[in-house]
């Protein structure tokens, strides 16, 4: 199709001119909006044609016939977002809007089919022991723990694999078979997996001096026990705008004082906050790191990556904070995986 601008029209088009300019603009959809581009509603051909048969004729206005409570994406949607917004609705054609209600862009069903292929490495520690888990992890380890329809694992790989990720390294280390047998080298999901075996437990970071090679560009670590929605593909092109040698996924955390919080000075009360909430920024579980970091993890060692970004700001490297304000949830304690189980289908369309 022409640019999505081409799709834009006011409210006092005819019927003919929208017919007319979905056709030139060659999106089945034209995208109503007022003066200042805000949306008002969307009129397809569809609606257009049941117009015409209820009765109504070309020179009607759009604004009769449009429909208003168009259904539409926001510019922090997903590809996997968009793309199940789609499926749910029926629709080929969404219109993105800003926190404003401003069109910005129009999504199109064709540029969601196949995702860039994108050839940056996706580490995944999933080496851990998930002792919080432990009544469950027993004899399977926690990346293998089935939330939905399959291994919690897999749905992380599938969730990089979507957006065009396609080379994996696991760091594995406890129940290390049973992830291997699994997965194999990846080719049933159409992917290339490898493995970085931990002889002994590494930390979050400590695998990454097992790797057999460097990457040539960026690379994503990730913990093996995260769920979540986020653009993959945005966190790896940001990190390379700014020009900084790693990036860490961060998020709002909000932790409740269960009691009333009294201020005392000098054996005086100056004021009492009944059970204030206090937030916090916390690390999201989800990195990217330039392949020069490399250089300061230690060979073989135990080696945590708040350990990592504290030798890069030393070093003076730059270090950025990507936020993260779509759904994530880690999996660590059992009231976690309960509800990963309960919100799985709704979340991830399967």
């Amino acid at each position: 199709m022409k640019s999505w601008q081409s799709a834009l029209i006011g409210p006092d088009v005819s019927l003919r001119e929208a017919l007319e300019i979905i056709d030139s603009a060659g999106s089945q959809l034209a995208v109503v909006v007022d003066g200042h581009r805000r949306l008002l509603g969307t009129l397809s051909d569809g609606d257009a044609r049941r117009a015409l048969l209820s009765g109504l004729g070309m020179d009607d206005r759009v604004c009769r016939v449009m429909h208003a409570g168009a259904t539409v994406v926001t510019s922090s949607s997903t590809p996997h977002e968009i793309q199940a917004t789609m499926r749910r609705t029926g629709r080929h054609q969404l219109p993105i809007v800003d926190a404003d209600g401003i069109v910005i862009g129009l999504a199109l069903i064709s540029d969601y089919l196949t995702a860039a292929r994108r050839d940056n490495w996706v580490v995944i520690m999933a080496g851990g022991l998930g002792s919080r888990l432990q009544e469950l992890t027993r004899d399977t380890p926690k990346p293998m723990l089935k939330v939905g329809s399959r291994p919690l694992l897999e749905t992380i790989i599938r969730s990089y694999a979507e957006q065009g990720f396609h080379r994996f390294y696991l760091a594995v280390n406890y129940k290390a078979e049973q992830i291997e047998e699994h997965f194999g080298d990846g080719s049933a999901l159409g992917v290339d997996i490898r493995y970085v075996r931990e002889e002994k437990r590494m930390g979050t970071a400590g695998a990454l001096s097992l790797l057999p090679e460097r990457p040539a560009s960026p690379f994503i670590v990730t913990n093996a026990d995260l769920l979540t929605k986020e653009n993959f593909g945005l966190l790896i092109d940001q990190h390379a705008e700014a020009g900084v040698h790693t990036t860490m996924a961060v998020r709002q955390y909000e932790m409740q004082v269960p009691f009333g919080v009294v201020n005392v000075r000098e054996g005086h009360i100056h004021s009492i906050e009944e059970k204030p909430v206090q937030r916090f920024v916390v690390s999201a579980g989800i990195y990217v790191l330039s392949p020069e970091v490399l250089n300061l993890v230690p060979a073989g060692s135990f080696f945590d990556m708040p350990a990592l970004f504290d030798l890069v700001l030393k070093s003076g490297m730059k270090a950025r904070a990507h936020q993260i304000d779509g759904y994530w949830l880690d999996i660590g304690r059992m009231p976690d995986f309960e509800r990963a189980n309960l919100e799985f289908t709704e979340i991830f369309n399967d």
